[in-house]
């Protein structure tokens, strides 16, 4: 009983002593405060929760660069299986050429296409194709050899504008 009190006070000690440093725009803590928005999604596919979650590691590493290509890697996997839901028949109309049938299939596309593809299939508008698009490039801009270098604030910023964009899409369907 002892032990257990003791652990559940180490417990909420570690979560007020998080949520004072998140004010501080240098901390680490400020990683552990997604995961706020990251138990706001709704049930993501084990490799998308484990890409997502290695992302945010990344960034409690200070491995900034990583911590965009994984983040972004967990939402294109989800984009991948919210265009799967309907067996592939949105696609197969929007992109009759692509002969889609498996998730594999669809990962010989490129990520800007399958962008596209997904608002030409309804699932979001133009507006949001940008915005994606806009991510696609940042996530380029990390996994290749670039003068681009974020830091803690950028990657908390791309990886919290992918929960939300994540949040969005699970209620959308084709």
């Amino acid at each position: 009983m002892v032990v257990r009190r003791t652990f559940e006070r180490t417990r909420l000690l570690a979560a007020d002593a998080h949520h004072i440093l998140s004010e501080v725009e240098s901390a680490k803590s400020r990683a552990i405060t997604l995961d706020d928005s990251y138990n706001r999604l709704g049930a993501l596919s084990v490799k998308q929760d484990g890409l997502l979650r290695e992302a945010l590691r990344c960034v409690e590493a200070e491995l900034y660069r990583p911590a965009h290509v994984m983040a972004w890697a967990g939402f294109v996997d989800f984009l991948h299986e919210k265009l799967a839901e309907d067996g592939f028949k949105g696609l197969s109309q929007t992109r009759p050429k692509w002969k889609v049938k498996s998730i594999e299939d669809l990962r010989e596309w490129g990520d800007y296409q399958v962008i596209e593809a997904a608002k030409d299939c309804g699932l979001y508008g133009k507006g949001i194709m940008k915005a994606l698009h806009g991510l696609l490039n940042r996530r380029n801009e990390c996994a290749h050899p670039e003068d681009y270098s974020p830091g803690l604030n950028e990657s908390l910023g791309y990886i919290s504008e992918l929960f939300k964009r994540l949040e969005v899409l699970q209620g959308k369907t084709l």
